[in-house]
């Protein structure tokens, strides 16, 4: 029996980022905060190569050990299965296309900072709602998780504490994007069957 690399992009997203927190916490201490949290509008330079980078990067950078686990936590959970049903490569384009909104609208939109992976942990959670739908049809389960997940966030948007749930709506509202596209054909996981082949 061996250990098998089994969701390459989940699994290397999460040691990067696990690195990334190493690193910062040892010899690196201001790595996080220069290449891996993005600012906000009042703070963002746009003569800074670094800044345009954390629009992407802030996904991967962390406050601390206990914020890396509880999103991770998640992603390993809930990753491989949407890596196995989409493909490797699709996830990936996913996770960049959920940084990207949720960095750019940060930077116009708020002053504070952005970073970690609590955007993707929503995408993905309303994304895998998705799983065994057929088409032209609206899962229960979605509705159920949208209402219970981003329902939350925004009555806690509200609120004065450091999590940043404007990233966790944008990243359900990402996820719910993916997955109605999904439901058009256009992104298809791998080896489903739509129903005109099931007639044939």
């Amino acid at each position: 029996m061996r250990i098998k690399y089994n969701a390459p992009t989940v699994l290397t997203f999460t040691l990067l980022c696990a690195l990334i927190m190493l690193l910062t916490k040892t010899i690196f201490p201001g790595l996080t905060e220069f290449w891996f949290m993005v600012p906000g509008r009042n703070n963002f330079h746009a003569g800074k190569f670094n800044n345009w980078i954390t629009i992407i990067t802030h996904i991967m950078g962390h406050a601390n050990w206990t914020h890396l686990i509880n999103n991770f936590t998640l992603i390993l959970l809930i990753g491989p299965m949407l890596e196995e049903s989409y493909g490797s490569v699709s996830l990936l384009i996913m996770i960049v296309i959920t940084a990207l909104v949720t960095g750019i609208l940060n930077v116009i939109l708020f002053n504070s900072y952005l970073l970690g992976a609590s955007g993707v942990v929503f995408m993905m959670i309303l994304l895998s709602s998705f799983t065994n739908f057929s088409t032209g049809e609206i899962p229960l389960t979605f509705i159920i998780v949208l209402i219970l997940y981003m329902g939350v966030q925004f009555i806690n948007s509200s609120g004065q504490d450091n999590i940043s749930h404007f990233a966790h709506i944008v990243g359900g509202l990402c996820g719910s994007f993916f997955g109605f596209f999904r439901t058009s054909g256009n992104l298809r996981p791998k080896g489903s069957i739509t129903a005109m082949q099931r007639r044939q």
